[in-house]
């Protein structure tokens, strides 16, 4: 018998135990390709690719423990609900029968997809890190018109719309926001959360025309996932800050199309009544026997407050890794003012985070009706700044004298004020990436601003830097009162004085060793010059200058020959590079190859630039 011998119907071995195709799948799963497809990415489950396809290579296959892992999902059940009630309204709309269909749509059975998220992200760091996609999907679908062709519902777009203004006013009020880039498919933006770094996309405010050959389906059913990810990170988020979830919003900004102002001023509300709430002084104040004092009862009532207040902040203090013990009614106000100015002020030692927070302090902002003025709103109080626009339910006028700067994107101005400068919107992106108020005569209206330059690309990574940078970075330099070296000297030089002193000196013995090298070189030439002038008029020469000459020579053209041999000590590294490559195995010198051929590249995309901005200079 052989060694691997199997007899039929035994047990699968290898991959055929592994995989299944796609068709075996709905089978076993009693379920059509649009239900598996919908299933699949709201559990997370994607199709693999198996060394040996054994069923053929035109075949879509996945891992048999996550077919089983779906055959036990409590949304499969419902889903087989619901597809059954349906056939029950069809068949009662069928006969007609108006008020059975009315009585069986009230009790519609409905799922929710909490469990999913929880087993998808065990921890809230795993929500974080997975929130580029969803940000990015919510707020597109947040900007889409409600249209049933596309069966887009309309609930669905306000729940998006409601979930992002609730996110962009958390990353507002705790100075969160890092980057900002205006690109042509949207506004990207980076914000720090946690410790973790989160970039999403948000499209411009237009009307959009939605293509016939994008499949919404697909979307919508992303969308579902997100939608329940997303509310469970905001209210952890609003949680950790001592805010109420779903903030409340002012109804008349709302019917302004002023949400976002809205969400922020009523997360302030919120913070200012909850510290009314929370401190002793209003909880003695608001006792409703004030009128006939009982010392007594009103104590043991506020020290039920406070012992309540102490178990909530000793939780919070447990979460945040530092000893549950025994906190004295004394301590108390003391830990809730650290907790609360933690919360308003967001102290942190980070330079960065001081920096985001301060650098529109004191700034006034007025926004034009022609510039995007939900982005502006967004990003202007990230970075402390105060902005208004005209409309109702504006925090201020045009008229205010207070304000410092108004954000225009017209030619002409029905009235202007001499206290006030009025620039571009690109000025509050290009002071956001470069962390420093930028003069405003570059972005003076009607005239071509700056480059607007990308804040994700590491231009040291990339070989080139721009002129428009090295320029911010010079201003940055200059703000901090620091000095950069100049062009064609390194950082490091430049904060190693002792480095800089040993090149110099270096530099100059090679200068004196050269000069004396040229003057030897040229005295031994004279000497043979008139040492051949003497033997063409036949004069007697002295034969030790001429083997001194020649020898010298003999060592000089020895020397310049010994390059090109490939022997000298400057060829060395190159002998070495040429064994090393010739000692890589295969797979070592293709990867070494591909290396150098990125490199390459990069050469070229570099001259690519240089030689635009050559040929743009020349234009200009």
């Amino acid at each position: 018998m052989p060694k691997h011998y199997r007899p039929a119907g035994k047990k699968k071995e290898g991959n055929a135990a592994k995989y299944i195709t796609r068709n075996k799948a709905l089978n076993r799963l009693q379920l059509k390709l649009p239900e598996f497809r919908r299933l699949c990415i709201l559990k997370g489950i994607f199709p693999r690719e198996p060394k040996k396809k054994l069923e053929g290579n035109n075949k879509t296959y996945y891992h048999l423990k996550d077919i089983n892992f779906l055959a036990h999902e409590p949304l499969l059940e419902k889903s087989r609900e619901i597809k059954a009630f349906d056939k029950k309204i069809k068949k009662a709309a069928a006969k007609k029968n108006k008020n059975l269909v009315h009585r069986l749509d009230k009790g519609r059975p409905s799922y929710t997809l909490d469990h999913i998220v929880r087993q998808r992200y065990p921890t809230f760091i795993d929500a974080l890190r997975d929130l580029d996609d969803a940000l990015s999907m919510i707020h597109l679908f947040a900007a889409l018109p409600a249209e049933k062709i596309h069966d887009i519902p309309a609930e669905r777009v306000h729940s998006c719309r409601r979930l992002s203004l609730e996110w962009q006013a958390y990353i507002s009020r705790t100075h969160s926001l890092r980057k900002t880039f205006l690109s042509v498919k949207g506004i990207y933006y980076q914000a720090e959360v946690e410790g973790q770094t989160i970039t999403w996309l948000t499209p411009h405010v237009l009307h959009q025309v939605l293509p016939d050959d994008v499949d919404f389906r697909v979307m919508l059913t992303f969308v579902e996932i997100y939608e329940t990810l997303l509310g469970f990170v905001n209210f952890k988020l609003y949680y950790d800050i001592g805010l109420k979830y779903p903030p409340i919003l002012d109804p008349q900004l709302e019917a302004a199309a002023a949400e976002l102002y809205a969400m922020v001023k009523g997360l302030a509300s919120n913070t200012a009544t909850s510290m009314e709430e929370d401190s002793p002084d209003a909880a003695a104040d608001n006792n409703p026997i004030e009128s006939e004092p009982n010392e007594l009862e009103q104590n043991e009532k506020i020290l039920s407050e406070s012992q309540a207040r102490l178990a909530l902040l000793q939780h919070r203090l447990s979460s945040m890794g530092k000893e549950r013990g025994a906190i004295t009614d004394g301590q108390h106000k003391d830990i809730a003012l650290q907790v609360r100015e933690q919360s308003e002020e967001g102290e942190d030692d980070d330079e960065e985070k001081k920096s985001c927070r301060t650098l529109f302090k004191g700034f006034k902002f007025f926004l034009g009706r022609e510039v995007p003025r939900e982005s502006l709103l967004f990003v202007i109080p990230a970075f402390g700044g105060v902005a208004s626009w005209e409309g109702d339910g504006a925090p201020y006028k045009e008229t205010d004298e207070g304000i410092t700067h108004q954000i225009v994107d017209r030619p002409t101005q029905s009235h202007k004020f001499l206290s006030r400068d009025y620039v571009q919107p690109q000025w509050v992106y290009d002071c956001v990436n470069a962390r420093l108020i930028l003069p405003t005569e570059e972005y003076f209206v009607g005239r071509v601003p700056p480059p607007h330059l990308s804040p994700f690309v590491d231009d040291e990574a990339e070989g080139y830097l721009p002129e428009r940078a090295e320029t911010v970075k010079r201003l940055q330099a200059a703000a901090k009162k620091q000095l950069l070296p100049m062009p064609g000297m390194e950082d490091q030089d430049m904060n190693d004085q002792v480095n800089i002193l040993v090149d110099a000196l270096a530099r100059r013995n090679e200068d004196n060793e050269a000069a004396e090298k040229e003057k030897r070189e040229a005295a031994l030439e004279r000497a043979h010059q008139e040492d051949l002038l003497k033997e063409l008029k036949g004069d007697s020469y002295s034969a030790p200058l001429l083997g001194k000459g020649t020898d010298e020579l003999r060592e000089r053209s020895q020397q310049e020959e010994s390059p090109s041999t490939g022997f000298g000590p400057e060829n060395d590294g190159d002998d070495s590079k040429v064994m090393s490559q010739i000692m890589m195995s295969g797979k070592k010198r293709k990867l070494y190859e591909a290396m150098q051929m990125g490199k390459a590249k990069k050469k070229a995309h570099v001259k690519l630039l240089e030689e635009r901005k050559r040929k743009a200079e020349k234009k200009a």
